[in-house]
């Protein structure tokens, strides 16, 4: 097992599945539909911004790769929920998410008198949209409870036989919202609250029923959360101006909303490692092109 991250640049010719199999993701400037390769229009260039935040997060670095790895070995979602959530809740008492912290400083958390998630129903389809458009639907406590709410609708009656998940404003979701970080002090505590109230599981017991008829419509940012969820849908439909990414690392944490299972369940492990630890977005185009999306249309 690696200390870390290992990046591969180009490939042993005497054993190169075995080099591709170990590394954290192998980068290359050719063109190749592998999920183990990465093309990048320079290596050089990636390497130094690979360095450059593994050695601002280290922790949060080796954690994020040990964690990939471990749940791509495992097909079940709850174990890959599980360990995501002990990592997190580990990284949430570290030094690198309390530097991100200080350096943020004190932050308030808005007041707001709208409801965070809008529920409908249409025929046999549930309609459901987060309503935080000023702040690119940030998903906050307020917005997981609603969405947990429709979703739950859903769960119990057998006559909703779709489900469509969509965002009002500019953006589908654009993560986590950062004023809500670090308002939870015991990371025991918040493990149990993330995984005992998880918008993941009941979106993967929906698409277990529902197949393709659970679908999201993204938009705009899908970053963090907002992509970790979309991904554990039957179908995924993005607009042509969305952009994706997992910038997790920056904060010194990991993707938590089930990322490390749903994200890796569409692209592999390699993949995912690439934007997590690299802090890049990638187009609709590309992300079709990876299986991180099913289809590109307004």
């Amino acid at each position: 097992m690696p200390s870390g991250p290992v990046i591969a640049v180009g490939v042993d010719p005497d054993d190169p599945e075995s080099w591709l199999e170990r590394a954290t993701f192998t980068l290359t400037e050719n063109e190749s539909s592998d999920p183990r390769l990465v093309t990048v229009d320079s290596v050089d260039k990636t390497l130094e911004e690979i360095e450059t935040r593994c050695a601002r997060s280290p922790l949060a670095a080796t954690i994020c790769d040990d964690v990939l790895r471990a749940t791509a070995a495992c097909a079940e979602l709850w174990p890959g929920l599980a360990l995501e959530s002990l990592a997190y809740s580990t990284l949430q008492a570290g030094p690198e998410f309390r530097r991100w912290l200080d350096e943020r400083g004190p932050k308030l958390v808005p007041e707001e008198t709208t409801e965070a998630v809008l529920c409908s129903r249409s025929g046999d389809t549930l309609e459901i949209s987060f309503n935080r458009p000023r702040r690119h639907n940030a998903f906050d406590n307020r917005t997981r409870a609603g969405l947990l709410d429709a979703l739950t609708v859903a769960r119990l009656d057998p006559s909703v036989r779709a489900v469509h998940l969509r965002g009002a404003g500019p953006s589908f979701c654009s993560g986590g919202d950062l004023a809500e970080f670090g308002t939870f002090v015991d990371p025991a505590a918040s493990h149990v609250a993330r995984t005992r109230h998880s918008p993941a599981q009941a979106i993967d017991e929906l698409t277990r029923r529902l197949g393709r008829e659970c679908r999201a419509f993204v938009h705009g940012r899908v970053l963090g959360s907002g992509l970790e969820m979309a991904s554990f849908f039957g179908t995924v439909r993005a607009h042509p101006d969305t952009v994706f990414g997992l910038p997790e690392l920056e904060l010194g944490l990991i993707p938590g909303a089930g990322g490390t299972v749903s994200v890796t369940r569409r692209i592999g492990r390699w993949r995912t490692a690439y934007l997590v630890l690299t802090g890049r977005t990638i187009t609709a185009t590309t992300a079709l092109e990876w299986g991180l999306i099913d289809e590109i249309g307004d």
